[in-house]
């Protein structure tokens, strides 16, 4: 049924002549639409950073979020290992079209602190991954153009640009959305002055599902910054879609 869906949507396409931004909004439309109805997702993470000279240091979390109404969902990462990094929680509030709120809980500190403004753009946790990567990527704070239909390994996608209405640390995102995970398999992260900055690599996919929907989930994303030469790598765990979750564990007080 998806792959009808999916050639009924390039014939009209190719028969009405839409531009490449009509286009893009339609492939990011149904990347929106498949990705609906998930209720919640909590795992067990594990975060490894390597440096420069290929040196590896491993960070393990757990975390959870909810999809909530209109587009308001909530997110929670705890770190649980090692010593200097335990106990710092990560709560991010996202929102329809708006910048996301997010609070980052220093345990030494017995303090929270509001990210927010041009701190979205900087490092979590010094990882390739900024605040701005963590947030929800909601189709309404994008612009988007089809660039073209791309071969892949197993597989058709769409090369996609999105970029952000509002303030960024990136000028463009590049995507290579998988036609049936109508997910990104690789997204192409390009710096303020357009130079590439880094790319964003997802593997280890699988099918999960709640209620009679399927969903598609990457069990690792690997990023790798071309310009510093650092890399990244989250690893998902024990993941599962669907569980009753108490919302009061997303308040802000809550941080502690």
């Amino acid at each position: 049924m998806k792959s009808l869906i999916i050639a009924s949507l390039m014939f009209s396409w190719s028969i009405f002549g839409q531009t490449p931004e009509e286009r893009g909004l339609e492939i990011a439309q149904m990347m929106k639409t498949a990705t609906e109805g998930f209720v919640s997702d909590s795992s067990e993470m594990e975060m490894i950073l390597i440096d420069s000279y290929g040196t590896r240091v491993s960070r393990k979390m757990k975390g959870i979020s909810i999809e909530g109404q209109n587009d308001e969902g909530r997110a929670l990462t705890e770190f649980l290992s090692p010593a200097d990094v335990k106990g710092t929680k990560l709560l991010t509030h996202s929102h329809k079209g708006e910048d996301d709120d997010q609070w980052l809980f220093l345990p030494a500190m017995k303090r929270k602190k509001r990210i927010s403004g041009g701190a979205r753009s900087s490092s979590f946790m010094g990882s390739e991954f900024s605040y701005e990567d963590l947030g929800s990527q909601d189709i309404d704070k994008f612009n988007f153009k089809f660039i073209a239909d791309e071969p892949i390994k197993g597989g058709k996608a769409w090369r996609v640009e999105r970029k952000s209405k509002k303030r960024s640390g990136y000028s463009k995102q590049v995507m290579v959305v998988h036609q049936e995970y109508l997910s990104p398999v690789t997204i192409e992260y390009y710096d303020r002055r357009g130079g590439l900055l880094k790319v964003a690599e997802f593997t280890d996919w699988k099918q999960m599902k709640v209620g009679s929907k399927n969903f598609w989930k990457s069990g690792n994303v690997h990023v790798k910054n071309i310009q510093t030469k650092k890399e990244s790598i989250f690893k998902w765990e024990k993941r599962e879609l669907g569980k009753s979750v108490d919302a009061a564990m997303f308040s802000p007080g809550a941080l502690r």
